[in-house]
């Protein structure tokens, strides 16, 4: 593991180094770190899961199952240090969170090479992760304005205002295709509003949360505001059911971010949970080609297809179907490798396991009528012979009568979660909208136009929560939320920006009376008063 003190490498170069270092030589693998009330310790636990490189099966490290002790100790100091942290001022919080970006912008390097050692993917990519969560402690940098109340007198002598308080312990659970982005959305937020949290990072690759949080403590935040847990279901189970965590924030896949929703707020808790998705991009004919063949390779393939805001599906509209067999050449170029290596497009999968079950929903779709026009299945990768890599994949669904017979092959049923494009085509805008709207999710989308009308539409009708025009993966910035729908998501407030501050703070409503006259008069008003 990665200490937080270590210097940031004078360039990339160092950071490629430490990705391809091999641990085989190494007697045994490296123990990833809990902490716990500022304390950073090796778990008494005797389960310990393996970290493996998915580009060559080499053992990066082992990451406990906390103990049930350990993960009460972590509730209670972070139930003790919320008693001092929560009266803190924001100014406090403020500069915990300046200091915190200047860190890990120091460590952004050593993060990135811990994030393509664990989860697989490039380099590039692993720095891109690193910097979207930093975007977030930037923001949360801004919590003087944003954890603002409202005031106004309502009668005469009399005030109204609102105070934005904390909830209390908060917990993160985190998934492993964004190993340091996703508890930077959660942590800095929780924190920087006055709460203390239980972190969760993914049992896959935990390091860099670990590293974070590290770095959060060289930043100033108390011992106990932000305490470190590992393991899986034992650890989840806990986060839902114990008493002092007032609300969870998840983000993952749809079978634990349901059971995650439905079990804390059987609890009283307050949930946000980010679930699956099916994102589509629409091609109309008037679109820039180059532009937009370029974006739907890097949006479906880039991150090996493994982000919830991937465009795992491409609806080409009219003559624009005419553009499939560029959109091909294009991704046939596209190298696949490990992450480590320069100029490596696609890096590996996360496991054996999500290998094989892409290329089982390729084969299947395959099967029942579907075109495999670029099959990435089987792809072998010279000096990494044992990596888990599928190479860019393009399945077109065979002609429909109806609605239901375009939409009911596999690959376009599963979240795939792989460098897998699905491409149907439609006749209309309208055609294109009802197919997306007829999906279950509702996490992004994209339309390819140089027609502002047909664009208004589009983002006027389609039915979900964040939507690119001309942009592929149209997550929002910081100062907006990120804002999945349907059944993208559980609970009602998302994440970061303005919904952040809302779910990490309870609305506290004070009516004031300080009348001038009560500091002369003596005559008691016993009449209901009518607040003029």
């Amino acid at each position: 593991m990665l200490a937080a003190t270590s210097a940031r490498p004078a360039t990339a170069a160092l950071a490629a180094a430490l990705a391809r270092r091999s641990l085989a030589s190494a007697a045994a693998p490296p123990k990833v770190k809990s902490i716990i009330n500022g304390e950073v310790f090796e778990s008494s636990s005797n389960v310990w899961h393996k970290v493996v490189d998915p580009a060559t099966q080499e053992v990066v490290c082992l990451v406990p199952e906390s103990t049930k002790d350990e993960m009460e100790a972590a509730a209670k100091s972070a139930a003790e240090t919320f008693k001092t942290w929560s009266k803190s001022t924001v100014l406090t919080r403020q500069k915990v969170m300046l200091d915190l970006q200047a860190l890990i912008r120091r460590d952004t390097d050593l993060l990135a090479a811990s994030i393509t050692r664990e989860q697989g993917k490039t380099l590039a990519d692993a720095r891109g992760d690193v910097f979207r969560g930093l975007q977030v402690v930037e923001h949360a940098a801004a919590m003087p304005t944003l954890q603002m109340g409202e005031h106004l007198p309502v009668a005469t002598d009399m005030d109204t205002y609102t105070i934005r308080q904390p909830l209390g312990v908060t917990a993160g659970v985190c998934p492993f295709n964004f190993p340091a982005m996703i508890p930077l959305w959660m942590f800095p937020m929780a924190t920087a509003t006055g709460n203390t949290m239980v972190l969760k990072p993914s049992e896959r690759d935990p390091s860099a949360a670990v590293h974070l949080v590290q770095l959060a403590h060289e930043a100033g935040l108390p011992n106990g505001a932000v305490n470190v847990i590992h393991g899986t279901h034992d650890a989840v189970n806990f986060v839902c059911d114990h008493p002092a965590i007032k609300a969870i924030s998840f983000v993952g896949g749809d079978r634990a971010g349901k059971h995650i929703f439905a079990r804390g707020t059987a609890n009283g808790k307050r949930v946000q949970a980010n679930l699956g998705a099916k994102n589509h991009a629409v091609i109309l004919p008037d679109c820039n080609v180059n532009a937009t063949l370029n974006a739907l390779v890097g949006a479906a393939f880039g991150a090996a297809g493994q982000r919830c805001m991937a465009l795992p599906v491409a609806i080409f509209v009219g003559k624009a179907r005419e553009m499939i067999p560029e959109l091909v050449e294009r991704a046939k170029k596209l190298k696949v490798s490990a992450g480590c290596e320069p100029d490596t497009d696609v890096g590996p999968l996360i496991s054996a396991a999500a290998l094989q079950r892409a290329e089982s929903i390729v084969a299947d779709s395959e099967k029942l009528g579907a075109r495999v026009v670029l099959d990435g299945r089987g792809i072998k990768v010279e000096k990494y012979p044992n990596g888990h890599f599928l190479g860019p994949t393009i399945v077109v669904q065979p002609a429909a009568k109806s609605l239901a017979e375009t939409t009911q092959l596999p690959c376009y049923t599963e979240e795939i979660f792989a460098p897998v494009l699905t491409i149907l085509e439609a006749d209309t805008l309208d055609q294109a909208l009802e197919l997306i709207n007829a999906n279950k999710y509702g996490n992004g989308t994209a339309v390819f136009t140089n027609s502002g009308a047909a664009a208004r539409k589009f983002a006027m009708e389609v039915d979900v929560g964040q939507v690119g025009i001309n942009v592929p993966i149209p997550v929002p910035l910081p100062m907006f939320a990120f804002t999945g729908s349907r059944g993208s998501i559980q609970g009602d407030i998302n994440f970061y920006g303005k919904s952040g501050v809302n779910f990490y703070t309870q609305i506290k409503t004070v009516t004031a009376l300080w009348k001038a006259e009560d500091a002369v008069s003596s005559q008691a008003n016993v009449v209901m008063p009518t607040m003029k």
